[in-house]
């Protein structure tokens, strides 16, 4: 088993087979277990990106292997799989820390959604540090680092609001630290003892957002086996992150006004509301004003949104803190890898700091624990920070021949921008001109047809 394999867990043969149907077909690594205390073993030989196991087995339930997995690694996220659709267990897996609670039976397409997102959400509680190396948190997950005045303002106005019930907009470039942020704020809140829960809005089909986000009734469409509990209910006396909220689809842009406005939902085919009590922080990393200006965006749920409004600043609006940041990451991935001590040249901090850095903190991040791994020395110099490309290749190049369909440009055109951002979907898009539904969509139309 490597790191980036998923494990799967379970006593039941046929559920096992299915979702390594599911995911190999999508093309992810998986791995077995046959009971809790294979998978336990298996985790503290091995790591592993996510795990997905079965909530009823005969010699360990789900929810004790959930609770063992924490506390061997609490940055693993695990999917929970059961049949009982209840309230009580579903936020009962949220609180001990699952990043998801399916329904069986379910289907190829909610598994890989639910995989793709607890995989994205993988991250803890944030810290805040300041100039001086204080921290304003004690928890031991990633940390919120910087020295400019500004953003720390902007820090100290979350450490304010985070006590509040007050509903928060988060906007910043792609790679500016907002998901940390919204961490915080659930960690320092009332409800940090209660759930909470991360739903990628751009990654929601169409077809699921409405049951996703509010859950439905047995019976109330084709292939609802059972009752549903959506997102919003997950996260009842807690905080409900909706992250890209900009893609949300206009009809359950609606339907989410009233869940703030009454603090009711539906469930689809439901025949009373749910009252819910929850706080909710929505990320957007595109100027929400100007979706509302170009009629993409409601402006009445924009207002219920942004009763609080919170900016991350990018990284070339506060390039004293490149040096700082840079520090950390070198700590980050020195020593504590079994790699020696490094420090940064001149010169190469000086490189660092001309960059225009599109990918932000997250940008920098990479490109400092690249540096690490491929300088053979103490000293970081400019040419390992590998900013150009491999002798011979052209950046950004596309090779145009007689007979190339506009369709194949366009697939050459989307891998090598993905390429490179780093893989960030969300930045690639913007950097595309097209939503990141779209470029969603355009590789899964990519990788039904095997290219």
């Amino acid at each position: 088993m490597d790191a980036h394999s998923i494990l799967i867990v379970g006593d039941k043969p046929d559920m096992r087979k299915a979702l390594i149907h599911a995911l190999d077909g999508a093309g992810y690594s998986v791995e077995t277990a046959s009971s809790g205390f294979e998978a336990l073993e298996k985790l503290k030989k091995n790591e592993c990106s996510l795990v997905i196991t079965d909530a009823v087995m005969a010699q360990m339930s789900g929810f004790e292997v959930l609770e063992k997995i924490k506390k061997i690694s609490s940055e693993v996220p695990v999917i929970l799989i059961t049949a009982d659709g209840s309230v009580d267990n579903a936020v009962e897996a949220m609180k001990k820390g699952a990043a998801d609670y399916i329904l069986r039976p379910f289907s190829h397409e909610i598994i890989q959604l639910a995989v793709r997102r607890a995989t994205k959400n993988r991250n803890g509680g944030a810290k805040i540090k300041a100039q001086n190396g204080h921290s304003s948190s004690d928890q031991k997950s990633k940390r919120i680092i910087t020295r400019d005045p500004k953003f720390l303002n902007t820090l100290k106005l979350v450490e304010n609001v985070a006590q509040s019930n007050a509903t928060i907009l988060i906007q910043g470039e792609s790679g500016t630290g907002k998901e940390m942020v919204a961490s915080y704020i659930h960690h320092h809140s009332g409800e940090k003892n209660g759930p909470y829960v991360a739903v990628n809005c751009a990654s929601l089909p169409d077809s699921l957002a409405e049951s996703e986000l509010f859950g439905h009734e047995k019976g109330s469409f084709t292939g609802a086996m059972n009752r549903k509990i959506g997102k919003f209910e997950l996260a009842n006396r807690g905080t409900i992150v909706l992250d890209e909220i900009s893609e949300m689809p206009m009809s359950i842009q609606a339907k989410l006004l009233r869940a703030l406005q009454e603090r009711i939902i539906d469930r689809v085919g439901g025949s009373k509301p749910v009252p819910i009590y929850v706080r909710v922080i929505a990320i957007s990393n595109i100027n929400m004003k100007k979706a509302v200006n170009e009629g993409k965006f409601r402006e009445d749920l924009y207002y219920r949104l942004n009763v609080i409004p919170i900016t991350i600043p990018p990284l070339r609006k506060r390039r004293n803190d490149i040096p700082f940041l840079t520090d950390h990451f070198l700590k980050k991935y020195g020593p504590g890898n079994g790699i020696g001590a490094k420090k940064m040249s001149d010169s190469a901090i000086a490189t660092l700091l001309n960059l225009e850095w599109r990918g932000n903190v997250r940008e920098l991040e990479n490109t400092v624990q690249r540096a690490v791994l491929l300088s053979d020395g103490e000293v970081i110099l400019p040419e390992h920070l590998f900013l150009g490309e491999i002798e011979g290749e052209e950046k950004d190049a596309v090779k145009i021949r007689p007979g190339l369909s506009v369709r194949e440009m366009e697939r050459k055109l989307i891998f090598i921008t993905l390429k490179d951002v780093n893989e960030n979907r969300t930045h690639a898009a913007e950097m595309l001109g097209i939503s990141i539904r779209t470029l969603r969509n355009k590789l899964h139309e990519y990788q039904e047809e095997g290219k």
